[in-house]
């Protein structure tokens, strides 16, 4: 059997508890992402300044319903966030570990293409088994291959548009308001993306700039200014001209 979980990701379960309500309208003004469509869709979840706390993808559930793949290590971080949203609304929120992340690296198996980028490869939720296999290190090695950032260590407390958000389908600028948005939306009218998250080669990364370091592939994660960005390092997707 092909390993294909991925343990370091866990679900949350947005869940109705009475008749009308429904997660999408609840998600819908706290996500950076339009949940009320066609899903999974890739969003964030933002402080009231635009920086990120979480990212995610959203996937649908039973009716009414939405899922939020996450990093397990803030799963229950984004269970506790998502309650002081809810105030009275009659919503479960809740980490539900019989719900499994996979990940394979090719596409057409009948998983769902990541919305990301379509060279990550493909994803699904399944029921937890004891069969199952772990592929985190080769998810690992792949994602970061293509130049994508991901999770809190490489995200955390960078403006969402600086998480290469917008170019990797994560931002719904027509959708309305969410907690983040405002400036968000500025810096995205004003074309004000100053800062990006790139990973680089470990020999190429600016220590003071670095957000994560993975020595075991010769990797670095910095945040750096657009004019600093030596093009050769961009990646094909990205599309952002350097200085």
């Amino acid at each position: 059997m092909p390993a294909t979980r991925l343990f370091e990701r866990a679900v949350v379960r947005v869940a109705p508890q009475a008749p009308g309500e429904d997660a999408g309208a609840f998600l819908q003004g706290l996500l950076t992402n339009d949940v009320t469509g066609p899903l999974p869709v890739y969003a964030g979840l933002l402080t009231p300044q635009g920086k990120t706390l979480f990212d995610l993808i959203v996937w649908p559930g039973a009716p009414g319903e939405l899922l939020l793949d996450c990093e397990a290590a803030t799963a229950d971080e984004l269970v506790r966030r998502l309650s002081l949203y809810r105030l009275r609304r009659q919503l479960r929120i809740e980490r539900d570990d019989t719900v499994t992340v996979h990940w394979a690296p090719h596409t057409g198996d009948g998983g769902a293409s990541d919305p990301r980028l379509a060279s990550l490869g493909e994803r699904w939720l399944a029921p937890a088994s004891s069969d199952d296999e772990p592929a985190d290190k080769a998810w690992h090695a792949h994602r970061l291959s293509l130049g994508v950032p991901e999770g809190r260590a490489e995200l955390g407390d960078v403006l969402w548009l600086e998480t290469n958000a917008a170019e990797l389908n994560g931002v719904s600028f027509t959708k309305g308001c969410y907690v983040g948005q405002e400036n968000t939306a500025r810096m995205n009218w004003r074309q004000k993306v100053n800062r990006r998250l790139i990973v680089v080669p470990l020999d190429h990364s600016d220590e003071q700039r670095r957000k994560a370091v993975y020595p075991e592939l010769g990797l670095a994660v910095d945040h750096l200014r657009t004019e600093s960005i030596d093009a050769a390092l961009l990646p094909e997707w990205m599309g952002v001209e350097t200085d």
